[in-house]
């Protein structure tokens, strides 16, 4: 602030006389310019300043105005988006509960679909665990009547294919008992039952022709009796002969080991050959009924009457007997081979175990 200009006093004089001071006070203040200029400057200046600041609180007022309005239209469009996305929430959890309730009933269906196929699946390998073994069992006893094992290892190895084709895992112990038991066919070995009817048929036929132990045959005055027809005999010779076979007749020498058979008279010969044949019968009976037991009994029957009653120096005797042997040494393998591990497994499968 500059400081304010002295204003020289003049000096008074004591002689002079002492003017009146009223006029001086009445006198108006002289103001510089330049305080005049610096005043209206800084007036102007504050009305300047003034009117950019109301601009600036105007441009405030609108640009706060704008962002109201901008601030309560996005409001609105966020509560009406916000009321669509509940809307939308509601839509979905609506949509969920029924894909639930569907995906529910999926599952359920599912799980009875899985279960009827599982049934038909066990079911279905059921009934060829049943058909197997009623073809198996078939099989084995076509084998025993008609003594071969071909019927039953075709059945097996049919068997075989059918669990193969099934491919089941709980079926494959009743595959590997199936294939056991072909190898235990295979490599048995088993009779030709056509060949022992065969035999025992010509047993049957030979019957007749057996000799008694007691029988009375033409020894030499056979022979004799040849020679004298050979040589055209006269009536004399025709006389001799005669008397030769009287003789003959009347008087034989033979040794018999068992005493039943040299008391056998001429007529019991026919019942004796007809029982011998009876029990060939009954043997060739049970070897096709698969009676093996008896068949066996029967021809020891057959065989011990052979040695008792029939002459074992005859050549019919002889080879019936070599015949009987033969018979009697082939029934003892004439055992078929059983299935018993596969008839196991089955019974098993069927169980579902």
């Amino acid at each position: 602030m500059n400081p304010e200009p002295s204003a020289e006093v003049p000096a008074l004089d004591a002689a002079s006389p002492v003017a009146d001071p009223a006029p001086a006070l009445s006198a108006p203040l002289t103001v510089p310019r330049w305080l005049v200029l610096l005043l209206a400057a800084l007036s102007l200046l504050a009305l300047l300043t003034s009117g950019l600041l109301w601009q600036k609180l105007s441009s405030i007022q609108e640009l706060l105005a704008r962002q109201s309005a901008d601030t309560a239209a996005q409001s609105t469009e966020a509560r009406a988006v916000a009321r669509q996305a509940q809307e939308l929430a509601r839509e979905a959890a609506a949509r969920v509960a029924v894909f639930d309730a569907r995906l529910s009933e999926v599952a359920l269906q599912r799980t009875q679909l899985e279960e009827l196929m599982q049934s038909l699946s066990r079911s279905r390998d059921e009934n060829m665990v049943v058909d197997i073994e009623a073809a198996i069992r078939l099989a084995q006893q076509q084998a025993q009547l008609t003594g071969s094992v071909e019927p039953l290892l075709a059945a097996l190895k049919s068997a075989d294919q059918r669990v193969a084709r099934a491919a089941q895992p709980r079926l494959t112990p009743l595959q590997r008992a199936i294939a056991r038991d072909i190898d235990r066919i295979k490599s048995a070995a088993v009779s030709d039952t056509p060949g022992l009817l065969v035999k025992l048929d010509e047993l049957v036929h030979l019957a007749d022709e057996l000799v008694p132990a007691n029988a009375v045959l033409p020894m030499n005055g056979g022979v004799v009796k040849r020679a004298i027809l050979d040589a055209k005999p006269s009536w004399w010779q025709r006389s001799l002969q005669v008397v030769l076979d009287e003789a003959n007749a009347l008087l034989r020498v033979s040794r018999i080991e068992q005493p039943e058979a040299a008391l056998l008279s001429p007529e019991q010969s026919f019942f004796l050959r007809e029982n011998f044949k009876l029990k060939l019968l009954n043997a060739r009976l049970g070897l096709l009924a698969r009676q093996l037991e008896s068949s066996r009994a029967d021809l020891a029957a057959a065989t011990m009457s052979l040695n008792k009653y029939f002459d074992p120096t005859s050549r019919k005797t002889q080879i019936a007997a070599t015949l009987l042997q033969q018979v009697q040494t082939q029934m003892k393998t004439l055992q078929l081979p059983r299935v018993d591990e596969t008839l196991t497994a089955l019974t098993t499968a069927a169980a579902g175990r």
